[in-house]
């Protein structure tokens, strides 16, 4: 049961698992089915094994997790776990990325996709189309993206989990902002953009810029915030107020989902296909310094996610511009 299972750090360091696929191993999820943990994970029976509430406004202070050396051992996967909440509520990967793959190496082959003939039919003997998929002429190098909170412990130790909890969501936002610029960058890259008519955009552009990806089916707008607010602004997207109601995505008419990103260029807009468009390769996840962190007398949080990412099909992403930045 989860209340007898041995805490030290080294459950951070087996290869090939997380800390929680770790204590996970030692503490099953299935021998909980049916009762009232079933909830719950196992990183998440250890906070209730050490009575750790981490959120609320009745939250506990930091120091709770050093009251002993075994739920010292807790404190990081609780900062990463902030961290990447913090990356995830900020990542504009949901809306663009069509497969998350994972590498040991510093760098990856992603795959190309390229389609050629027709879908006309083909007649008796003919020859079939062929669609060539073949790995990328280079390699894509990965990125490692980095924070350090510099802090001690004697000026975090009493404050309460909730209000430490948004300062790290704050730190993976930054370091989530940094890896959609380079999402945004690698799938722009050589594409000659179209350019409205007019000064401002118009729906007639939005609608014409959806239409133009052919085959393609245009899933995903990103605009940067300037440009948002001027599509925010049209008369027509006033009809989409209750789909942003409801789910907290604003979505043009025709169904377009469209994503804020300060990596766009002012008065540019991305389309993108994110049944198709890109791959995305994780080097590592979210990783702390889990050797400081257990420490009482750290006096920083160093936090880090090495990511790449690859075009996979042409055509499937297309920029339109204002002309203007």
């Amino acid at each position: 049961m989860y209340n007898n299972v041995k805490l030290d750090k080294s459950l951070y360091s087996i290869t090939g698992k997380s800390f929680t696929e770790a204590l996970r191993q030692l503490d099953p999820d299935e021998n909980y089915a049916g009762t009232e943990l079933a909830g719950l994970d196992a990183f998440e029976r250890q906070l209730k094994r050490f009575n750790i509430k981490v959120s609320g406004a009745d939250s506990d202070r930091v120091e709770k997790f050093f009251a002993s050396s075994e739920s010292a051992v807790l404190f990081p996967e609780y900062v990463r776990r902030m961290i990447k909440q913090g990356m995830n509520d900020a990542s504009i990967l949901p809306e663009i990325v069509a497969a998350v793959s994972y590498t040991d190496s510093i760098d990856f082959r992603g795959l190309t996709v390229t389609v050629n003939g027709t879908d006309a039919g083909v007649g008796q003997g003919g020859t079939l189309p062929v669609t060539d998929v073949e790995l990328a002429s280079e390699a894509t190098e990965l990125t490692k993206f980095a924070r350090k909170l510099s802090c001690t412990y004697e000026s975090i130790r009493k404050q309460r989990l909730e209000a430490f909890g948004v300062i790290l969501r704050s730190l993976g936002a930054q370091i989530s902002k940094a890896v959609n610029k380079l999402a945004v960058d690698t799938l722009t890259d050589d594409i000659t953009p179209s350019t409205i008519s007019g000064d401002s955009i118009t729906y007639a552009d939005l609608a014409a810029f959806w239409a133009s990806m052919g085959d393609k089916d245009m899933t995903t707008m990103v605009c940067s915030p300037a440009m948002m607010a001027q599509i925010l602004a049209l008369d027509e997207m006033k009809y989409c107020v209750s789909d942003y109601m409801s789910s907290g995505k604003v979505r043009t008419p025709y169904g377009v989902t469209i994503v804020k990103c300060s990596a766009v260029t002012d008065g540019d807009v991305v389309g993108i296909d994110k049944s198709c468009a890109a791959e995305m390769a994780y080097g590592t996840d979210v990783v702390v310094d889990f050797d400081k962190l257990i420490s009482t007398q750290c006096d920083e949080i160093a936090c880090s996610v090495t990511v790449g990412f690859s075009a996979l099909t042409a055509g499937a992403v297309k920029v339109l511009t204002s002309g203007t930045t």
